[in-house]
């Protein structure tokens, strides 16, 4: 039992919804036998042994086609192709073949009415609700009537009054109808949440561009200028010495000088990339999840203010490591964020739901995160707890880095 729990824990809530979808579809195609019985039974009067036993069969072959179509056409939607047309060949020969069956079966009884509107009309609604995933409502509501009043008509030919027949027409149209759209609407369903989940995937990635593109930004606005003067000043300082004046050393001094200001600007701006300063990198982090779709709490930004600035900058890897986890990693829908000071401790505690099987699955993140922890002092925990995946993480406030 925990295997499977395990196995349906790791599937994502479109998986999920899919894995219910075909088995609803599934398991209700592959009633028509017992229906097919439930028909036969309600019969009265005497009824063709023979005939009976043809219906049921075919209600089996009913049931195989139909299962066969709904599985076809349910991964040609998933996959965007256009269905193939042999199952619903197949599927649409076994209903009309049975319900011909039940047509045979049932005739001949006095009060033929009940079962041999059911006999003509099960079938072939097992055939429409086959074709639910790819047909539209439309499409599904015309040939929902069709078979009602197709019904109607073997009734009325069969001596059934036509006032009854009428009404039989508008009751069968209406329930074969409804039964076809509530299998379509589960397939709606099953569309909406699959583009939820690509939808947050595509937020995921424009949070990661919005980064890339600022962190560019900053780097052009700092180092376009200074290589702009390193360039002028290195063609000076070669024009110089190929004309054989004076200040040429003078020149090359100051490409020193630029090279080494732009080198420690260039780590400044990738020092507040990397979100050495804690509040900043929280902050961060609460945007770059709420952009993914993520419902984030993140507690103690005062705390993280008091900190001191190598404590900042190893809590700020952990930060960066779990919200990477949970992008990657996790179907997380909501994430807690907790920072809190202990005595001479600063320890941070992240919680995600939605979890994989590829969560904490060993990868070279964490691993080298605890070694870089385990470095000044820290400690880093990290493993599922249920549905949840919780990274804690310890470092002593007077560490040095």
């Amino acid at each position: 039992m925990p295997t499977v729990a395990r196995w349906w824990r790791d599937r994502s809530d479109p998986q999920r919804l899919d894995l219910y979808t075909r088995w609803s579809f599934y398991g209700w195609l592959a009633m028509t036998p017992l229906l097919a019985l439930l028909v036969s039974g309600s019969a009265e009067g005497p009824a063709s042994g023979a005939g009976v036993a043809a219906f049921v069969g075919g209600s089996a072959a009913v049931a195989v086609t139909t299962v066969v179509l709904a599985r076809a056409w349910l991964d040609a939607r998933r996959e965007d192709r256009p269905p193939a047309r042999g199952p619903l060949v197949a599927a649409a020969f076994a209903g009309l073949v049975t319900a011909a069956l039940g047509v045979l079966a049932f005739a001949g009884q006095e009060d033929r009415t009940p079962a041999l509107s059911w006999g003509v009309a099960m079938p072939l609604a097992m055939v429409l609700t086959a074709v639910t995933p790819v047909w539209p409502t439309r499409a599904l509501a015309r040939w929902g009537f069709g078979i009602g009043g197709a019904t109607a008509a073997v009734v009325l030919a069969a001596g059934t009054p036509f006032a009854t027949a009428a009404v039989l027409a508008v009751v069968l149209g209406s329930a074969v109808t409804g039964l076809a759209l509530a299998f379509r609407f589960t397939v709606w369903v099953l569309d909406v949440v699959v583009e939820m989940e690509r939808s947050r995937a595509v937020q995921a990635q424009l949070a990661v561009a919005e980064e890339r593109l600022r962190f560019a930004r900053d780097l052009h606005d700092v180092m376009g200028r200074n290589l702009s003067v390193i360039a002028v000043k290195s063609q000076l300082a070669a024009e110089l010495v190929r004309r054989g004046r004076d200040g040429a050393a003078e020149e090359l001094a100051d490409i020193s000088r630029v090279a080494e200001e732009s080198l420690r600007e260039v780590r400044d701006v990738v020092r507040g990339y990397r979100g050495s300063d804690l509040p900043g990198e929280l902050a961060g982090a609460r945007s770059v999840l709420r952009a993914a779709g993520v419902d984030v709490t993140v507690t103690g930004d005062d705390d993280a203010v008091a900190l001191p600035g190598p404590v900042q900058t190893a809590l700020g890897w952990v930060v960066r490591e779990a919200v990477t986890n949970v992008l990657r990693h996790s179907r997380a829908t909501r994430c807690t964020v907790e920072l809190s000071t202990d005595g001479g401790t600063a320890a941070l505690r992240v919680v995600n739901d939605g979890v994989t099987a590829t969560a904490g699955g060993g990868g070279s993140g964490l691993a080298g995160l605890a070694e870089r922890l385990a470095a000044t002092g820290g400690r880093l925990a990290a493993g599922r707890d249920g549905d949840r995946f919780v990274l804690t993480a310890t470092v002593p406030v007077g560490v040095r880095v």
